[in-house]
């Protein structure tokens, strides 16, 4: 029987990136957990003397945050302030040859899926019956729901393939034991992510199952929100919809990433859909579920973007009207099909164009927003700030959409993860300010 001292059993997990990481993350920190280790996550100060950093290795800057993150531990591991330093996640996948050479002080690097390994490393079991069991890193009410692992999609301009792997199904009965897992620990909201939502079903059932699979986590008691992240456009599941406009914890709300608005560069980027199918797919989405929140991100500087093809995105974002959207400027990918092409658009033309995106977006969100004025709404209450007791409705995904500002007064008394009721009196841009009702 192996025998740790007390030092060796404290453990702070860093997590850089996007929700996929949070969730592996919270995987890893369960597995620790039940292995008698003490675990914080992303704790400022700390006694730990492992740290395991979980890194992002997506575009540029993510990778150069996780890059100066590992250096940071690296140095306080030279000044024998941290025992041992280990990293994962997808820059470890991507790079982990250039990494041992480059930042010899960390312990060992491990890929996207090699959680047994890194235990075994730590003197720790890996122990299957955990499986869907996790530790929390959100706050309690609302949790990142993991439905599947990689990607089979051909985009011309993701690296995410090739450090995540081909798509990879959760069966629908282990989400649903998760989901009342975690409505028994009192979550109240699920965000489904995955590299793509709408694939969900092909590998392990042989047809699209989203719908099904919506159907049976709607049923579960204590779930109040479902919410749908990443779905992917081409050969979009539309019986999905239907559950959607049935049930009523079904947020009415969608992330779709189009990444453009010309037939040029859909093409180019190898997305599987035109221009024409893209504003049909909306139209119907709009028409079937009414009401709903329809949330894009862009790409701008894509090579050989041209001055018609930005043209032509700047004409879909003003026509379209999406509630939400977000830009990312074109990052040059090495092992992608893009990055045979000629990284052709200056980094100032990329910002200009995706400054000017958001530009127009934030007009077209500010008439969104204040035609809300006047109207009650549910809202989840997320934190308390600045005066404020701040939430979202069913249209908003916590840290990137708008949020709803309450003011903190001597009759009002919320509970952070509680829904209540909340008038709108005025609006911004990206927020909502109203009063409880």
């Amino acid at each position: 029987m192996k025998v740790r001292n007390q030092t060796q059993n404290k453990v702070n997990v860093i997590t850089l990136g996007c929700s996929k990481n949070i969730v592996d993350s919270e995987v890893l920190m369960g597995q620790l957990q039940a292995n008698q280790f003490d675990v914080t996550h992303e704790a400022e100060k700390s006694d730990a003397n492992i740290v395991i950093i979980n890194t992002c290795g997506f575009i540029d800057n993510a990778k150069q945050e996780s890059i100066d993150t590992i250096l940071r531990y690296a140095d306080e591991k030279e000044a024998g302030r941290l025992e041992k330093l280990y990293v994962t996640g997808c820059l470890s996948q991507r790079y982990k040859d250039e990494l041992e050479v480059e930042i010899p002080q960390v312990d060992a690097y491990f890929g996207t899926l090699e959680l047994p390994q890194m235990l075994k490393v730590l003197n720790a079991d890996y122990k299957h019956e955990l499986i869907g069991e996790r530790l929390i890193t959100t706050p309690r009410h609302y949790a990142y729901f993991k439905i599947a692992e990689g990607c089979n999609r051909p985009c011309s301009f993701c690296a995410i393939p090739l450090m995540r792997g081909k798509h990879v199904d959760r069966p629908i009965d282990d989400l649903v034991k998760e989901a009342k897992r975690l409505a028994g620990m009192g979550t109240k909201e699920l965000i489904l992510i995955a590299q793509d939502l709408t694939y969900y079903g092909l590998q392990a059932y042989g047809e699209r199952k989203l719908a099904d699979l919506l159907r049976n986590l709607s049923d579960v008691n204590g779930i109040d929100w479902i919410r749908l992240q990443y779905a992917y456009p081409s050969q979009f599941p539309l019986d999905a919809l239907d559950v959607m406009a049935e049930r009523e914890n079904i947020c009415k709300y969608l992330d779709m990433p189009l990444q453009h608005g010309s037939d040029n560069m859909l093409k180019t980027m190898r997305r599987g859909i035109t221009k024409r199918r893209t504003i049909e797919l909306v139209d119907t989405i709009r028409q079937r579920v009414p009401g709903i929140a329809l949330r894009t991100t862009l790409i701008s500087g894509h090579p050989g973007e041209t001055e018609q093809d930005f043209r032509e995105m700047y004409d879909f974002v003003e026509q379209t009207r999406f509630e939400r959207l977000g830009i990312f400027t074109y990052s040059h990918e090495e092992n992608t099909h893009s990055h045979t092409l000629v990284d052709d658009v200056p980094a100032e033309l990329k910002q200009e164009r995706a400054d000017a995106i958001m530009e127009l977006q934030q007009g077209i969100s500010m008439e969104l927003n204040e035609a809300r004025v006047g109207q009650t709404y549910k809202v989840l209450f997320d934190r308390k700030e600045s005066g404020h007791f701040v939430g979202r409705t069913e249209f908003d995904s916590p840290e990137v959409d708008n949020e709803v500002l309450v003011p903190v007064e001597k009759n009002t008394f919320v509970r952070l993860g509680d829904f209540a009721n909340v008038k709108i009196d005025s609006a911004s841009d990206f927020d909502l300010y109203g009063h409880l009702v």
